[in-house]
């Protein structure tokens, strides 16, 4: 077979949606998968779609229109705040969209009028992680333009946590976003659908609260994907943590020393490297790189160390290992070598069924 390559096990996927479903949809809160990860596959959200998942979410038009050309039958959230300069793209092919900016809200209603449809819109309030969303105290003259705005409709809220500040979805945070939603509904008479509450990094409390309060709907990818909780990358209970395989070819093996020889400066990606005096090792060179994968969210199942990367090669000390030149070696990967992985051209992906 072709490498490198990443294996997907569907069955896996399918196994790890229909369990985080089951969590999830006794406390009242429903559940998109997020497609993002795995660049819309529409042979994986096939899969999910299979195991009973019915939305979808991405960050990309792209993704989204793959998987509905595809034939993928399910609702489609565009899960990133809308370039002005794709708002018809987004009413071409996205039944809701998380916004937050009001002038491309007018945007799509313009859009949505022309095209003779209603397009949900869900608006992120920023609660501390200070990605994307609106200031609290900023929300109420929002609502009151929007109510004016024909083709679009206000279907709800949502928050984001634990993406780029770090800040965790405690019980205590959570309760603090229903509570300022309930506050919006009693005294500026709303009533909305959808309370979107995080994504996988809420699983830690979904599996702990006794009441989520008004939160119904989870963004839910690495924990579908990869069975682990963004929190800690720990494994959750349950899941399968290795659907996706990552192989690649050794094309190089000697025995080398440890350190370099001669001054060290930056490398090809703007760092200076560190070294521990190993002595002479075996080093396997792979042929796949960090254009692929992020070599540091990367795990060898064989008792391999890995070293680094270049653009193109992957390092790793195999000392003892018995490997020759067109052996291959198969990898975990964390969220963000799967990223990679499924956006490269250069991996080839082969799914099992």
């Amino acid at each position: 077979m072709p490498t490198p390559r990443i294996e997907i096990d569907l069955n896996k996927l399918a196994h790890n949606a229909r369990e985080v479903m089951a969590a999830c949809s006794p406390k009242g809160i429903s559940v998109t998968a997020v497609t993002k990860g795995v660049c819309g596959s529409p042979i994986i959200a096939g899969a999910l779609l299979k195991a009973g998942i019915t939305s979808f979410g991405d960050s990309r038009i792209a993704n989204i229109k793959k998987m509905r050309e595809a034939g993928i039958d399910a609702q489609f959230y565009l899960i990133r705040t809308p370039m002005a300069s794709e708002a018809e793209q987004v009413i071409k092919y996205v039944d809701i969209s998380f916004n937050t900016e009001i002038s491309v809200i007018r945007l799509l209603s313009a859009q949505a009028l022309e095209y003779g449809k209603i397009h949900g819109v869900i608006l992120m309030i920023d609660m501390g992680d200070l990605r994307e969303g609106i200031l609290p105290a900023h929300i109420k003259p929002m609502l009151a333009e929007i109510k004016g705005l024909a083709g679009v409709k206000l279907i709800g809220l949502g928050t984001n946590l634990a993406c780029f500040a770090g800040v965790v979805p405690t019980e205590e945070k959570m309760r603090e976003f229903s509570n300022f939603v309930e506050d919006l509904q009693q005294h500026h008479d709303e009533q909305f659908e959808i309370i979107s509450g995080g994504n996988s990094a809420n699983h830690q409390w979904i599996s702990s609260a006794q009441d989520v309060g008004l939160v119904n709907h989870l963004r839910i990818g690495e924990t579908i994907l990869l069975g682990v909780d963004p929190l800690n990358r720990e494994k959750i209970p349950g899941l399968y943590t290795d659907a996706f395989t990552l192989i690649a070819e050794v094309i190089e093996l000697k025995a080398k020393p440890s350190v370099p020889q001669g001054k060290v400066g930056q490398n090809a990606f703007g760092n200076v490297p560190q070294f521990e005096d190993n002595g002479n090792v075996q080093r396997g060179i792979l042929a796949v790189g960090k254009q692929d994968i992020d070599d540091t969210a990367i795990t060898p199942r064989i008792k391999a160390q890995v070293l680094g990367a270049s653009s193109d090669h992957l390092i790793l000390d195999v000392s003892g290992l018995g490997l020759e030149a067109g052996s291959t070696v198969e990898m975990d990967v964390g969220y963000s070598a799967l990223l990679r992985a499924m956006t490269s051209p250069y991996i080839e992906k082969v799914y099992l069924p």
